[in-house]
């Protein structure tokens, strides 16, 4: 058993590397489509909006469909959204395939999420540390995306998706190999459904949405901020996202391996206090020194609160709780930076970017909140 444990968790890290790489692609790929085709920007939305949802509804579906027809064969069915979502991209530009093709991509990514988070928090001694490791892999694999896509780039533009739904190919037949736990007896085909009776696990969610909010409106208009404001160049701010991804993998590791959390609830509310402090002064920042060392502060700040808020669900880990916590969360990330461009076309990009410190705030008010349920419950967390 402690073998298949081991086996499950390693699984996990590795499939959840390879996500970070097929993931983070998607807007490197829409570039190069656009560029290929001549799409207009609003076409190019629609894609990376049809990826979002694909995201969205994956994690419904792989919290609901293991009732139903088991764990190997959701993943078998959802996972294999990489692999063919990128070869139709290789091989059509007729816009209906693409729009299939990005958001079976969107499927892929929420469902891998989902299971991953599940192999390793499940198989995992310490949750915490388990999703920072987790979590970690991912940040790599976002950092190795670049240069992957470069090296692939001087076989031609076909090569990237076709290296790309390779990767994805490696994710699918990763979750086939893996041995995966079956239900027995009664609670074969059987539901559990308590975990949305808990305020804990609402109010985690909760904090998971402002985070979502927060990071995905900084990676996805930080580089048109500092182009509009004229802080950093053009070829310099094209590099905010290494920052912050470089930022994540250095504190997600320091948390798993050098500084580990004592309270996991008290390390979210500094986490959440730090986050505020670093953003505001962001957008106080004047200089090109002064921006980049304090994107690398805020990330840095925010790295660890995804892995330790899903850790902290404890107990409740599993593929249907996952199912609606992971779903109900991105939706932050869809939401808070179509608000940033709503303001920012009426009131200006800058106006536009602090609106940003509300789910900032947020993480701190729901770690809070988080805290004083605990306090009802167990000083530490449920490891």
């Amino acid at each position: 058993m402690e073998h298949r444990n081991e086996k499950q968790r390693n699984t996990g890290f590795g499939v959840f590397f390879i996500s970070g790489i097929c993931a983070i692609s998607a807007g490197v790929v829409v570039s190069i489509l656009q560029e290929t085709y001549g799409f207009a920007y609003g076409m190019t939305g629609t894609l990376l909006s049809m990826m979002s949802i694909g995201n969205l509804l994956a994690g419904l579906g792989a919290g609901l469909l293991p009732g139903k027809i088991g764990m190997k064969k959701t993943m078998a069915v959802l996972t294999g959204g990489y692999a063919l979502g990128y070869m139709a991209m290789a091989v059509s530009g007729w816009i209906p395939v693409l729009t299939a093709a990005f958001f079976a991509v969107g499927i892929a990514k929420g469902s891998t999420l989902n299971c991953c988070t599940v192999l390793v928090g499940d198989n995992s001694r310490d949750r915490t540390k388990g999703m920072n490791i987790l979590h970690s892999f991912y940040a790599l694999g976002a950092l190795l995306c670049p240069f992957l896509i470069a090296a692939a780039l001087k076989g031609g533009d076909w090569l990237v998706t076709a290296v790309l739904s390779g990767c994805g190919l490696l994710v699918w037949a990763a979750f086939l190999a893996v041995p995966m736990e079956k239900r027995q007896g009664k609670e074969e085909g059987r539901t559990d459904w308590s975990f949305l009776k808990n305020r804990k696990f609402w109010l985690l969610t909760g904090l998971l949405f402002c985070q979502n909010a927060a990071e995905t409106s900084v990676t996805g208009w930080l580089v048109t901020y500092f182009k509009g404001s004229g802080i950093l160049s053009g070829a310099l701010s094209a590099y905010t996202v290494t920052v912050m991804w470089s930022a994540t993998l250095i504190a997600r590791m320091l948390i798993a391996f050098v500084i580990p959390l004592k309270n996991a609830y008290t390390a979210m509310m500094k986490m959440g206090v730090f986050c505020m402090v670093f953003y505001i002064g962001l957008m106080a920042a004047e200089s090109q020194t002064a921006a980049i060392l304090l994107l690398f502060a805020f990330a840095f700040a925010m790295a660890g609160m995804n892995p330790t808020a899903v850790a902290s669900a404890g107990k409740m880990t599993s593929v249907t709780s996952m199912g609606v916590m992971l779903p109900a969360a991105s939706s932050g990330a869809i939401l808070m930076p179509w608000i940033i461009g709503l303001v920012a076309e009426k009131f200006g990009i800058s106006v536009g970017m602090a609106a940003n410190i509300v789910p900032c705030a947020g993480m701190f008010l729901f770690s809070f909140a988080v805290w004083r349920v605990s306090l009802k419950e167990q000083p530490f967390i449920d490891k």
